[in-house]
């Protein structure tokens, strides 16, 4: 019988809009910020309007059982990380409750948990000791955390001066090896590379197999099937589904058609603009503006441009994952072409169905004259999400997806006239399982 680790029970988390919190790096800030607050306190009392309040989560209940691995998915802003912070006990609810039976380790922002001017040692340490372990115990696991974080030769330098790659690589090696019951996984792995990534994959599937219990936030719904076998969908702070994750998947794809979020548009040129965007979008078959699209759909990228002077220019765009590879760029021209002043265009570009594979995408838009001069550059103007929805044997056989996952024909047909004696065969290349081991 499953017995529950996670218990949550109308969980609600508020913030006051507008009230700064005291968080203080010089000891000059807390000293301002002590003769300030007097002041601050008669000028609210002064006056009638009341600071709005904003509940990042609202009455949130349900139960996690031992073992079991469940995705927090829901779109920016949606609670997911309020929602790990106050179960990782960094913040407190302001009505409800939770109950944890087990240690809870946790892998959210970078650098949350470390002591900066502590090197890596110590705070391998300094975590097990938080999570209740004996130092004999840390011990136990110590070469194990340092070969998985690859952070052999900065083990007594400062953490403050690691990368944001080794932060998070040794801070996950922490949460996960000190054996936690309950592992918590925050979007924040993607600040590693795509080798690392892998790798946590692999470990949080050996965590679930152990029989302890993970929560993994992420918007790689790919990773989120591979991993999960449930789901909880949240939406505006509140719980929308609970459910099997291929469901919650299809929920929060539909869910996903914000026009704020879909359509990257742009105010008013500055005067010294000669040529200047409007408005860019990603479209699916039915002309719709979308930011998340399944594997097989095709989509269409529409950008706006207004022309404010007769120039020269050339528009590249270019489409980058989520590891900062460039996968392509493309023009609408070969040469630059001249646009005359006072007119609009826009202009549309077609990808085809399964040409990317599944990852977060961001669109770089650029406008120059094919030479130095640049009219106008944004390397993040729009993004959108390739979700993993059909799955394909490649992946269920553990091969490398690539950073592409173009559909190309193959040519099949049947050859009777090859033989093993026929000089175009090469015995050596097949080769038999020897079952004699």
């Amino acid at each position: 019988m499953l017995h529950p680790i996670i218990q949550v029970s109308n969980l609600s988390k508020r913030y006051s809009l507008g009230n700064r919190s005291a968080n203080y790096t010089r000891f000059s800030e807390m000293i301002i910020d002590s003769v300030l607050s007097p002041l601050r306190h008669l000028s609210r009392l002064s006056t009638t309007t009341k600071e709005p309040d904003f509940w990042a989560l609202h009455q949130l209940t349900f139960d996690i059982n031992e073992g079991e691995v469940v995705a927090i998915i829901g779109r920016n802003g949606a609670g997911k990380s309020t929602l790990l912070k106050i179960l990782s006990r960094i913040t407190y609810p302001s009505h409800g409750s939770i109950e944890l039976w087990g240690r809870v380790g946790s892998i959210l922002e970078v650098g949350v948990g470390f002591h900066g001017e502590l090197s890596g040692r110590e705070n391998i340490y300094l975590n097990g000791a938080v999570l209740g372990m004996k130092r004999r115990e840390i011990t136990r696991k110590f070469d194990e955390i340092v070969q998985f974080a690859g952070v052999e030769q900065f083990l007594d330098t400062p953490i403050k001066r690691y990368s944001s790659g080794m932060y998070v690589r040794l801070a996950f090696a922490v949460a996960a090896f000190l054996e936690p019951e309950i592992l918590i996984v925050d979007e924040v792995l993607a600040v590693g590379d795509m080798e690392f990534q892998k790798r946590c994959l692999g470990k949080m599937g050996d965590v679930a197999k152990e029989g302890r219990t993970v929560l993994f936030v992420s918007h790689n719904m790919a990773a989120a099937r591979q991993l999960c076998q449930r789901a909880i969908v949240l939406s505006h702070g509140q719980l929308v589904a609970d459910t099997s994750v291929d469901e919650a998947i299809t929920l929060y794809l539909s869910s996903c058609k914000s026009k704020e979020e879909s359509i990257r548009q742009w105010g008013a040129p500055p005067q010294s603009a000669k040529i200047w965007p409007r408005s860019l979008q990603v479209l699916n078959e039915s002309e719709e503006s979308r930011t998340n699209f399944s594997a097989d759909q095709s989509m269409t990228l529409e950008l706006a441009l207004e022309i404010l002077e007769t120039t020269t220019s050339q528009i590249t765009i270019t489409i980058v994952n989520s590891q900062h590879v460039c996968i392509f760029s493309t023009e609408p021209t070969a040469q630059p072409e001249i646009y005359e002043r006072n007119s609009k265009y826009r202009m549309r570009v077609k990808l085809p169905g399964s040409l990317l594979a599944p990852d977060l995408y961001r669109i770089a838009l650029r406008i120059h004259n094919g030479l130095r001069n640049i009219y106008f550059r944004e390397d993040y103007a729009l993004s959108f999400v390739i979700e993993d929805t059909i799955g394909s044997v490649s992946k269920l056989l553990g091969l490398t997806q690539g950073i592409i996952s173009i559909d190309l024909p193959w040519e099949i047909y049947r050859d009777d006239s090859l033989s093993l004696n026929s000089p175009n065969f090469i015995q050596d290349s097949y080769c038999e399982a020897d079952d004699t081991n």
